[in-house]
């Protein structure tokens, strides 16, 4: 007979950090959360999404979730119910067989006695039950046998109640009779406890009371009554659904031979108002149900019992994992019993699962905004845009022969500010700041600065510089269908963000318009491009970009004006003077009459313009190329993973006038 061990358990690590838990990457979470959110889907589903994925080296909920269903099919698909009727057979047939030598051997035994016997042995009921209760009257004339037939009596008393108290089988093995009277004392007392719970009537020195007279039968060690009628309602709920899944058979095998428990009909008559008093006082708990066995290892009732126990509380771990229901969280899930079920390995997942999502959303990272759905906090597009800038950094860097390229503040003249040095910068230090920091931290840390300071690198501040030349700098992107059908749609909000994040971190004298332009064009910040989703609709209206980006330079005449156009298609749309957009393909001329105009008036106040082409529409390319001939600029055709580098290149082109940005104007 297979034993199911349930005697470990599983605790929160309560000694510190976790010296399992891996270090919580939010940085890997704000990126996938990002890309997701840029790809059109709400912040909620994009950290949804991550956790169920997990990250690079560590579990996520989907993993966690197919280890549960793995471990409930290994339950059922190892284990079948037969455990104790097979052991009580044994018993039985053990009993018969010494009793029929007993019988053989005994030369002074009258032979009609004998024959009697025989016979009454010969004809016992195939079924266990039937044999067992018929023989309860039998006079044993091999103590052998006697004992083996005892030891059925005692079995099935173990065995009823280890399905109401785990352990109780263990516990109750050779069993006096002192044991059993203390048993019965116990269930008395418990039926009382319940009984006047039930009405209301108890007190806690009643359960105090309980707890210092029988306390040892509950290893659960309930701090209240509540807590000890959950512990006992959830074992008895499994013990029936352990006979429901049971044949017919099988359970009318097990109820006939419960009336030989102990030989006591008294301790079923306990346990059964027992079970009455737990499902009045626990209705929710899940009293019908049952499963289907596959497997050849015998289980008795205690351990069947706790098997139904596993697999409700499987199963109460796959709805938490799968995060399904109004207002779930992953602090909802149950760490004790994920350990106990599949290792502690597991649990540290899941908390650290839980850990990146209250971070991400306690910690600053997602908002709430006045629609009332989350959103990209500044602080995440800020995490988010250096990121960003420093992958399009690398790709500069690769492209230029140089190293790693981080603008270092344009060589110009001091802004009075400074700000802590990363590693490569090369601008000069603020010594009086970077000595201040030593001086504080020498302090915070117990030291005398009296007695000599020593520098560190976190103390270290470098003075900013502003470009000698600012710009008033247009970001036009396409957003039209096509940029989201073509894979373009996430990459161009990375380049926006990449972009907008440079300028608001080292050119900050510099101002940045983004404007999308669709069937109609817009301004937008970057959080509300960030979070834009793809539209299938159709209009390529450049003509209402240029429109707007003519009015932000108009805001700005000292400035050098830049602009940059992201597009994947010529033209197709055009502003009526009534506000409406007229949309033809082929493109209707007067689009283009009106797209080119505009583009003219950008050129005749200076713009320095530049398209970067995305695709191999010919006729993009042929009027990209005959603009640029009539406003003297430039065409760039990146692929899209290279966009980035390609607009924040321009960008720094333009800003530095086409000269080198070398080491005085980049941190390497």
């Amino acid at each position: 007979m297979g034993v199911h061990n349930r005697s470990s358990r599983y605790g929160r690590y309560a000694g510190g950090p976790d010296p399992l838990a891996p270090p919580v990457d939010l940085a890997e979470a704000l990126d996938a959360v990002a890309e997701e959110v840029m790809a059109g889907y709400s912040p909620r589903h994009a950290l949804q999404e991550f956790l169920r994925r997990g990250g690079r080296n560590r579990e996520g909920l989907d993993d966690l979730a197919g280890r549960v269903q793995q471990r409930r099919s290994e339950l059922l698909g190892r284990h079948r119910l037969d455990g104790t009727l097979s052991e009580v057979r044994k018993l039985l047939d053990t009993a018969v067989l010494e009793e029929r030598k007993q019988l053989a051997r005994d030369a002074m035994m009258d032979n009609t006695d004998r024959k009697i016997r025989e016979m009454q042995l010969q004809n016992l009921p195939s079924s266990t039950a039937a044999a067992v209760n018929e023989l309860a009257s039998y006079d044993w004339q091999s103590s052998t046998a006697r004992e083996a037939y005892e030891r059925i009596k005692d079995l099935l008393g173990r065995e009823v109640l280890d399905q109401r108290f785990a352990g109780m089988k263990q516990a109750l093995e050779n069993a006096t009779d002192e044991d059993r009277a203390a048993v019965s004392e116990m269930l008395n007392d418990l039926n009382e406890l319940l009984d006047k719970h039930r009405r209301g009537q108890d007190t806690d020195t009643d359960f105090q009371g309980f707890m210092s007279r029988h306390g040892r039968f509950f290893p659960e060690n309930p701090q209240s009554v509540e807590e000890l009628i959950d512990a006992l309602a959830q074992r008895a709920a499994a013990a029936q659904r352990l006979l429901q899944s049971m044949s017919p058979e099988q359970r009318e095998e097990l109820m006939r031979l419960s009336a030989q428990a102990f030989g006591s009909p008294e301790l079923m008559a306990q346990l059964d108002q027992l079970d009455s008093s737990l499902r009045a006082l626990r209705p929710g708990e899940d009293w019908t149900g049952s499963e289907r066995f596959e497997g050849q290892e015998g289980l008795g009732l205690g351990d069947g019992t706790g098997v139904l126990q596993d697999i409700a509380e499987l199963d109460e771990l796959a709805e938490q994992l799968s995060q399904s229901y109004n207002g779930s969280r992953l602090d909802d899930l149950d760490l004790d019993a994920l350990a106990r079920q599949l290792g502690q390995n597991a649990a540290v997942s899941a908390r650290t699962l839980a850990a990146i999502e209250r971070a991400m959303q306690d910690g600053g990272y997602l908002r709430r905004g006045a629609d009332g759905d989350l959103r990209l906090s500044p602080q995440a597009m800020r995490r988010l845009g250096k990121s960003l800038l420093r992958d399009t950094a690398k790709q500069l860097s690769g492209r230029q022969g140089g190293r790693d390229t981080r603008v270092a503040g344009a060589a110009g003249e001091q802004t009075g500010s400074s700000r802590q040095w990363e590693f490569g910068d090369a601008g000069p230090w603020d010594v009086t700041r970077t000595m201040t920091n030593a001086i504080r931290r020498t302090m915070a840390d117990g030291g005398d600065p009296g007695g000599g300071v020593r520098l560190g690198v976190d103390d270290i501040e470098v003075t900013e510089t502003e470009a000698r030349t600012q710009a008033a700098v247009v970001l036009l992107v396409d957003v039209s269908f096509s940029m989201a059908a073509e894979g373009r749609w996430v990459p161009m909000k990375r380049t926006a963000l990449a972009l907008h994040h440079l300028v608001s971190t080292r050119f900050r004298g510099d101002r940045l318009q983004l404007i999308t332009f669709g069937r109609y064009a817009q301004t937008m910040d970057i959080g509300e491009l960030t979070a834009l989703a793809s539209r299938r609709e159709q209009g390529t209206n450049l003509h209402h970009g240029l429109l707007l980006a003519n009015r932000f330079f108009r805001q700005h005449p000292s400035m050098q004006h830049v602009l940059l156009v992201v597009t994947d298609g010529e033209p197709t749309a055009h502003l009526l003077p009534e506000g409406d957009s007229w949309f033809d393909y082929p493109p209707d001329p007067e689009t283009i009459r009106v797209t080119v105009a505009e583009l003219d008036r950008l050129g005749r106040a200076g713009t320095q313009a530049t398209f970067f082409r995305l695709g191999d529409d010919p006729g993009l390319e042929r009027f990209v190329q005959r603009m640029v001939r009539r406003i003297d600029g430039r065409v760039v055709a990146p692929g899209a993973g290279d966009l980035g580098a390609a607009v924040v290149g321009e960008y720094l082109r333009a800003h530095f006038r086409g000269r080198p940005y070398d080491d005085a104007d980049w941190a390497s």
